[in-house]
């Protein structure tokens, strides 16, 4: 298995981070196998859904609803409504796997792999990806 990390910053805000073009690169020319795409945080998740055209910020908007950032969680450090993002992966894993075919990610036409991270906290964020051959 070969595998790397990618170091990102995610900024002050809640996001939807594109990884696609990364994820991509890394596949590129190493025939059949799976990616797979981890994120070794507690507080965030990667999502495999269309960009560009609303729906990464209807997610992050359907998350708000879900995971309010008010003062129910019962996990309290750092910014009000932190907890949230520590249930968050529950919803969007932390990881996610990709099948790649003759070293291209088989991915369906509006699909991308996303980073997805509502800490406000901590913008330093990993992403390991890893490429099991077939």
């Amino acid at each position: 298995m070969d595998s790397t990390v990618l170091d990102l910053t995610t900024g002050d805000r809640e996001v939807v981070l594109d990884l696609t073009a990364r994820c991509t690169e890394f596949a590129e020319g190493r025939g059949d196998g799976l990616l797979h795409v981890f994120v070794p945080h507690a507080t965030a998740g990667i999502a495999i859904l269309e960009t560009g055209a609303g729906s990464d910020d209807d997610l992050l908007a359907a998350l708000g609803e879900l995971l309010p950032a008010d003062d129910r969680w019962r996990h309290r450090h750092g910014s009000r409504g932190h907890g949230r993002s520590h249930v968050m992966p529950a919803l969007v894993p932390p990881y996610a796997t990709v099948p790649v075919l003759g070293g291209r990610l088989a991915l369906g036409t509006w699909q991308s792999i996303c980073l997805v991270d509502l800490n406000v906290d901590n913008s330093d964020r990993q992403v390991r990806l890893s490429f099991l051959a077939g």
